[in-house]
């Protein structure tokens, strides 16, 4: 997975070079109000805690939560469809550009693909085959940089990231459907859907609270100091701590079917965490740190001097990743143990002092708000990560 998403950023990489030479700030700053946009509500498609659910369920009762997942997905699929066409006026109110209108809904049609495949990616991650996942990651990602290298020398604008979204998202449902042979009943059933619905509301809250981290900064620059600022802090953060944000979370990520495995038993449990913290540590520091370090030489060489001023923000916001892992490597173990909820009040008070970081930092400029996104998850993903680790083995054993 790690090595799949690696290759991914190397895609992008080239299409974030072809998009920096042919983009102006502003056009950034219209991609990040559109793309953050779908990403909040993406967060409760996929990774809603459905998914969470089926890889933690036993044996004996996995068939029936399949059924009715299955028509919980499409419920909330064709829920968030509809509210996000609705919620891209206020956007462009808030923003003042009617053109961010329409792309925000033509990238929701993509959701109606997610319930097609959801249920077989769960079970695929849950029998810990994550070459299946890495290949779909891998085809999506390079077909979709692809498309919008060519359609942006073509001059389609911002569409030229939106439309290949759109085309590529079949790429998950064939290769899923295809590599595990699980298919829903014909008649529909919410058959112990509160039972689902009850683990997921806390994965779902961690979830929302990480996807609104990652994406308030664009929402509060973009406001208080514009949409020209905004495309440059996007444009940082996509060749920075983007490059590398993507394998930190695949590593992670498929951590959790590898905890939820040996679950019932603390002393294998607690081999497989750590020892996964000493590879996660042993690949991604040495690459945040060599990135952060090599960044004022490669970015006036690969994009151009016009984004010189943008350095110091790639910087300070790309040092950022190393906590990241820790924390999130952390809320896996709380949920495979049964305690998704410790995870839940942990992100809600992080998420607090997270925003209330940014309202303040935004004050003094874009350079401030790296430095704010910085110094909180260096003190509350580290803390967490320590805290956890206490609060599972040494109460436990």
């Amino acid at each position: 997975m790690g090595g799949t998403e690696l290759a991914n950023r190397i895609f992008r990489l080239g299409t974030t070079v072809v998009l920096a030479r042919i983009f102006n700030s502003y056009d950034y700053g219209l991609v990040a109000v559109v793309l953050t946009t779908n990403e909040i509500a993406n967060v409760f498609t996929l990774r809603a805690g459905i998914g969470s659910k089926l890889i933690q369920a036993t044996d004996e009762e996995l068939d029936i939560l399949c059924d009715t997942s299955y028509w919980m997905n499409w419920i909330l699929s064709i829920a968030l469809m509809i509210i996000q066409c609705c919620v891209a006026f206020p956007i462009a109110w808030f923003y003042g550009d009617n053109r961010v209108i329409l792309p925000i809904c033509v990238i929701s049609i993509s959701y109606l693909i997610l319930p097609i495949y959801s249920i077989q990616g769960a079970l695929i991650l849950r029998d810990n085959r994550f070459s299946v996942s890495a290949l779909c990651n891998l085809l999506q990602s390079f077909f979709g940089n692809f498309l919008t290298i060519v359609f942006a020398f073509l001059g389609f604008g911002m569409w030229a990231i939106i439309i290949p979204i759109i085309l590529t998202s079949p790429i998950w449902a064939i290769v899923t459907l295809k590599n595990h042979k699980w298919r829903p009943q014909k008649s529909f059933t919410l058959y112990r859907w509160k039972e689902i619905a009850s683990f997921s509301f806390n994965v779902l809250g961690v979830e929302v609270l990480t996807k609104l981290r990652a994406n308030l900064d664009y929402l509060i620059i973009g406001r208080f100091l514009g949409i020209d600022i905004l495309g440059m802090y996007y444009f940082a953060f996509n060749a920075g701590i983007g490059i590398s944000l993507n394998v930190i979370n695949s590593l992670v990520w498929s951590l959790y079917p590898h905890l939820c495995e040996v679950r019932a038993n603390i002393l294998e449990l607690r081999k497989r965490y750590f020892n996964s913290l000493k590879t996660m540590a042993y690949i991604i520091i040495p690459l945040v740190l060599l990135q952060s370090f090599l960044a004022p030489f490669y970015v006036p060489i690969i994009f151009g001097q016009k984004w010189l001023n943008a350095i110091p923000i790639l910087v300070v916001v790309c040092l950022s990743a190393i906590p990241r892992p820790f924390g999130e490597a952390a809320g896996h173990l709380l949920k495979a143990i049964g305690k998704p909820r410790v995870d839940l009040y942990f992100n809600l008070l992080f998420t607090v002092v997270f925003v209330l970081g940014l309202l303040i930092a935004v004050n003094w400029g874009i350079f401030w708000v790296a430095v704010s996104v910085l110094v909180t998850h260096i003190v509350f993903m580290s803390g967490f990560a320590v805290w956890s680790s206490k609060y599972v083995f040494y109460k436990r054993v």
